[in-house]
């Protein structure tokens, strides 16, 4: 495996800039160039990235640093996947930059390809500092108490010189720019790891009803989108679904939720006329809220009672038929004005999901939760 390797000098040859006796890194790399300016792509051992690399000091100002604040919350998590997913974990590569004068040495000194491609000389006394990736070394570094074996592993460097601290604020800026977090629904997509996610995607794909109008890709429906639902909408509503919910199988948790949206889709003449073309998907979530995500939420926890109670979905129908009686227009300001709707906008916030879960709960003459029963009281009392 390609890894940095400790090298004492005793003594260069006349040119030689750097001290007698100095200690040396020397790492396998790529030579390139970006913007006139030469970088470099290595591999280091993910035992020396907590040495090597370093995060600047929160202590300093903002206007004083190259990156934003460690989210400390996050690492936890980062570190935990590493741990738990030794044979499939990935990382990109980290971007850094070194303030000491570097040596390549090229495996050939043709213009061929091989002249990009030799050894990364770097003085032990250099100072590397994280541009972008410094989440993912601190996770590096914690994964390593957990799992001193990953230490032989490797990841990639993007190593550029030295140039001050105005370039590496403005590296940092422009890295993420146009950085663009990926939509929930697609994160769900192409999770085949979280158990939720497998679920959620099966239970759709698997209902050529929910299949044909949910949107798998981005969370957020275009006014003209043809979907009823986003994937990532499901998510949540299956999430609630099946919370402490006993099975004796993945597969068995699939057909409780497909059957239970099943039965559900079909309290809703609405969904039915968009899966026939009879109307729009945009006309449907224009006028009613019964398609949007803070409803599935609800449904899925008052789903979770139900299947606390009984896994028998011919318990669920007679219930779920009172669906019906509930007026889900959004003109309906009397229902839904400040309970799932603030300022004519439907609201996702936990204590809407809660009101309008409460109001749900009544309407098929079922118990509410504590939770619910604090919200509606608050709801009362005007304080939300």
């Amino acid at each position: 495996m390609p890894q940095a390797k400790v090298r004492h000098e005793p003594g260069r040859g006349a040119g030689a800039r750097r001290r007698p006796g100095a200690f040396e890194y020397v790492f396998p790399a790529i030579r390139g160039v970006q913007a006139g300016r030469e970088y470099y792509v290595t591999m280091c051992p993910l035992r020396l990235i907590p040495r090597l690399f370093v995060f600047d000091e929160e202590e300093l100002p903002a206007e004083m640093r190259a990156q934003r604040t460690l989210n400390k919350s996050r690492v936890p998590e980062m570190a935990r996947y590493v741990v738990e997913n030794p044979s499939s974990y990935v990382f990109s590569a980290l971007t850094a930059s070194v303030n000491a004068e570097v040596q390549f040495e090229p495996l050939a000194v043709d213009s061929g390809p091989a002249e990009r491609v030799g050894t990364l000389t770097i003085p032990m006394s250099a100072k590397f500092v994280i541009n972008d990736g410094q989440h993912r070394r601190a996770a590096i570094q914690q994964a390593l108490i957990a799992s001193p074996e990953l230490g032989d592993e490797s990841i990639a460097i993007v190593l550029f010189l030295d140039i001050g601290l105005d370039r590496c604020q403005q590296m940092f800026a422009d890295l993420n720019r146009y950085a663009i977090r990926p939509s929930k629904s697609i994160g769900v997509l192409y999770d085949h790891r979280d158990e939720m996610s497998i679920i959620t995607k099966l239970a759709v794909l698997r209902s050529t009803f929910f299949g044909d109008l949910t949107e798998m890709e981005t969370s957020n429906l275009a006014a003209r989108s043809r979907k009823l639902f986003t994937l990532s909408a499901f998510y949540n509503a299956n999430k609630a679904l099946l919370e402490d919910v006993e099975t004796t199988s993945l597969e068995r948790r699939v057909d409780l939720a497909a059957e239970y949206w099943r039965i559900v889709a079909d309290q809703f003449p609405e969904w039915r006329q968009v899966r026939n073309r009879e109307v729009t998907a945009g006309e449907i979530r224009r006028d009613f809220i019964h398609s949007h995500g803070i409803v599935l939420h609800a449904l899925g926890k008052v789903g979770n009672g139900l299947l606390q109670a009984s896994q028998d979905p011919a318990t669920w129908e007679q219930r779920l038929q009172k669906l019906r009686t509930i007026d889900w227009r959004r003109a309906n300001s009397t229902t839904w004005e400040g309970r799932a709707i603030l300022g004519g906008k439907v609201s996702k916030s936990a204590a809407n999901v809660l009101l309008t879960t409460s109001i749900i709960r009544a309407s098929l003459d079922l118990p509410l939760l504590p939770e619910e029963q604090r919200a509606e009281d608050a709801f009362g009392k005007g304080e939300t």
